[in-house]
Order: C-alpha cells, then structure tokens, then sequence
C-alpha cells in the first residue's frame, strides 16, 4: 500500500449540556487548551491540544454513555471503547490524575504480550482513556 497515514485527532461526541464541563475535565486533568471552537451545521465543536495530541469534542449526541468503574467489564455495548495517550511514567501520571479527580477504572497492569504497562481513566462523560509507558516490544533487543 503506498497510502501513508499519521493520527490527526480523536473525535467524542456527547450532549450540548455536557460541553463546558469536558472543556473543563481535559484542561484539568489532561492539560489540554482549547485551539479552536466553532459552531457549524447546528453543532459546536471544540478542538483541544496539548503537544501533537488533538481532541476534537462535538457537543451533538442526544444521550450519553453509561459510565464504567472498571475497564474490564466494559467491553459491551458496541461502540469505540477507548483512545490511548502514551506516558513517560504511568505510576506519576496515575497518581497525578488521581490527585486530579480522575476515576481509574483499570491497572496498573503489566501486559506481558507487548512488553508494556497500562491504566484506564474515564473522563467526566465515561469514555475510557487508555494510558501507557515506553517498554520493551516482544522481539526487541531493549
């Protein structure tokens, strides 16, 4: 395949209601700042960023998902289950949005398979925001 591709953003949808206090949970807890928020095709879209992470949050869902407190059990309904921010340190970063009021929902584990731990926060809507740090990869020298 000659197609190149590199992530420019992860998109959430959720209730118009719900807008400022997710605004407020990323800048928080994640360190996020809005770049841009537009309204266009009667919805309001916010894009936030920190470092070359982009989030975009679309204030236009009718319902909201039911929340989990435990990433395990959280494999059901069908829907997107979570997006991954990598960490240089996963037990400061865990510590750190704990102090910050994020519920940890999973880990620290070990995940023997690619060589790396993970924890699991959910944000103030329920999406679930995989964490992980650098670690060897199976096959690797390091």
């Amino acid at each position: 395949m000659s197609i190149s591709f590199s992530l420019d953003h992860i998109g959430i949808t959720f209730p118009p209601a719900d807008l400022d206090a997710t605004i407020d949970w990323y800048s928080r807890a994640l360190g996020f700042t809005v770049d841009r928020r537009f309204d266009t095709y009667g919805m309001t879209f916010v894009f936030l960023v920190r470092g070359d992470v982009k989030i975009e949050l679309m204030a236009v869902a009718s319902t909201r998902q039911a929340p989990t407190d435990n990433v395990l059990s959280s494999m059901d309904p069908a829907r997107l289950h979570h997006f991954c921010l990598a960490v240089t340190d996963l037990d400061a970063a865990v510590s750190e949005l704990r102090d910050l009021g994020a519920d940890l929902i999973g880990g620290p584990m070990a995940v023997a398979e690619i060589g790396q731990r993970v924890a699991f926060v959910s944000d103030n809507l329920g999406n679930i925001i995989e964490l992980t740090e650098p670690g060897p990869r199976p096959g690797s020298s390091g």
